[in-house]
């Protein structure tokens, strides 16, 4: 069950730290003003409280294995609010990454 919290929380958090940046991205590279790049930054503020609600203590290991989703969430994203198609290797690196998550956050340690 705390695998289970721990990627729903990974999951919101990249939605909060990606859909922020991109907000802001939207103010100022598209010049939609500053009540975009006030929201971005908000979604930004709470992606850090999200992160500290992951089960495990270890801040190093929570960021690191995070750096994986926000990596695949991040073309995902660009696939969704953008049009971005990736090639083959945008989603093999993500894959990595993701194969990464799962050993970092998951591993069994004794």
């Amino acid at each position: 069950m705390l695998v289970v919290r721990s990627i729903a929380l990974f999951v919101l958090a990249a939605l909060a730290e990606i859909g922020g940046a991109w907000l802001v991205w939207q103010g100022v590279r598209e010049h939609r003003g500053w009540i975009w790049i006030g929201a971005g930054v908000i979604a930004l503020g709470l992606y850090g409280f999200v992160a500290t609600a992951q089960p495990d203590p270890h801040f190093g290991r929570v960021l690191a294995a995070y750096g994986g989703v926000f990596v695949a969430g991040s073309l995902a994203w660009g696939m969704v609010a953008d049009g971005y198609r990736p090639d083959r290797f945008d989603l093999l690196g993500a894959l990595i990454c993701l194969v990464g998550v799962g050993v970092i956050m998951y591993a069994p340690r004794g």
